[in-house]
């Protein structure tokens, strides 16, 4: 560490203060930004506190850091600094950004960001505020290069997915001559909600046995197959529900709305789930799922406006949808394969390049507050950063 700089703790350098209870009057009225744990979440035309200001989430999205620029009123899941002690406030917001704060967290039931830890922490910080500007202006800089970086990443993945989705949406939109329509159920040997007749439903003697049980976040997870499963049925579990065959299409009707997959293995599920056995004469099971992965837009959409959305067998009852010859049927599955294999290489490229993007933010906060990098040579790894 540079003589210019001191070694310290983070409570000299900034306090940290809870927020306040949400005001109870005149919230939709005026200008002044209300902060929660998640960012600005409203208006109010009363200012707790004066800007520039840093806010962080004290309790639900714990640890996220976010800078103000205007006068706000930090609500009560928050900790704003209330003291900058002659400090730059967006030194201080850069260096709260590299603490990963959410390890301070503490509480068995609903957990909070302590403050007096937090005070506690040991840092580094220059002297001179013309010092901190420097390296902020550095830091800004190098960050909205990532940031754009970032954003680009982004936009490339959504897409590649809409793609993927667009032409599902084109297959299955021109229909040749003999093409029929039929209703879900016309074309499957069995179709139904899942069982889980057992109240309350996480009785724990109902489980530890041999026999797969999913619910719709494997369904969710899943990529086209379902290979996985969070629980499994005893005999008792399974006496009360229903073991569908492998090949079963699932199709998730609360909860994740609208998700599909098929059974990579014999499993129960419960009734926030169909399943559809379908008749390999009449149909492809592979062909239907993907068939409904090019509605599900339209699913959601059917599913919103009750308390909890959610669609039904009655969803599908009348709806008719098109089906060629099970040999077109087989080339529309071989096509929509290959091009869902490129879509996931594509993903994993994005996705590492998004996490290699956030560490390398990471990387450069920490290398900025433990003196590694001089304020020369930050600027060569701002530039690095944005090629």
């Amino acid at each position: 560490m540079r003589a210019e700089w001191r070694a310290c703790q983070l409570g000299e350098v900034c306090t940290l203060q809870r927020g306040f209870d949400l005001p109870k009057k005149d919230r939709q009225v005026g200008k002044i930004p209300l902060i929660g744990s998640s960012g600005a979440i409203d208006v109010h035309s009363e200012k707790k506190v004066l800007g520039p200001g840093v806010v962080t989430g004290r309790s639900g999205s714990i640890g996220r850091v976010f800078y103000i620029d205007d006068d706000f009123w930090p609500l009560n899941t928050t900790l704003y600094v209330k003291d900058f002690h002659g400090n730059y406030p967006r030194f201080i917001y850069h260096l709260l950004s590299s603490f990963k704060l959410e390890r301070f967290s503490s509480g068995a039931g609903v957990p909070t960001l302590n403050r007096n830890s937090v005070h506690g922490e040991k840092v580094n910080i220059p002297e001179s505020v013309e010092e901190q500007k420097r390296i902020v202006a550095i830091l800004d800089e190098a960050f909205a290069g990532i940031d754009a970086a970032i954003a680009n990443t982004e936009k490339n993945l959504a897409n590649a997915r809409e793609l993927f989705e667009s032409y599902l949406s084109s297959v299955f939109g021109r229909r040749g001559k003999d093409w029929c329509e039929f209703t879900l159920k016309e074309v499957c040997t069995e179709y139904g909600r899942g069982k889980s007749k057992h109240r309350p439903r996480n009785d724990p003697r109902l489980y530890g046995g041999d026999y797969p049980f999913i619910q719709t976040g494997d369904v969710r997870r899943s990529d086209h197959i379902i290979t996985d499963f969070s629980k499994t049925y005893n005999d008792k579990g399974l006496s009360q529900s229903k073991l569908w065959p492998k090949g079963t299409i699932c199709i998730t009707i609360a909860a994740n709305i609208a998700e599909t997959g098929v059974l990579g293995f014999d499993s129960c599920f419960p009734d926030s789930i169909i399943g559809l056995v379908v008749d390999n004469t009449k149909a492809s099971n592979s062909y239907v799922e993907f068939l409904l992965q090019s509605v599900k837009t339209v699913l959601k959409a059917k599913g919103k406006g009750s308390a909890q959305d959610n669609i039904n067998l009655g969803t599908f009852e009348k709806e008719k949808f098109p089906f060629p010859p099970l040999a077109v049927q087989q080339q529309v599955v071989a096509n929509a394969e290959e091009l869902r294999v490129m879509l996931r290489e594509l993903e994993h490229i994005y996705e590492r390049k998004l996490s290699a993007l956030a560490e390398l933010k990471q990387s450069l906060l920490q290398k900025a507050f433990t003196g590694e990098l001089t304020a020369e040579n930050m600027e060569n790894e701002a530039r690095e950063a944005v090629i």
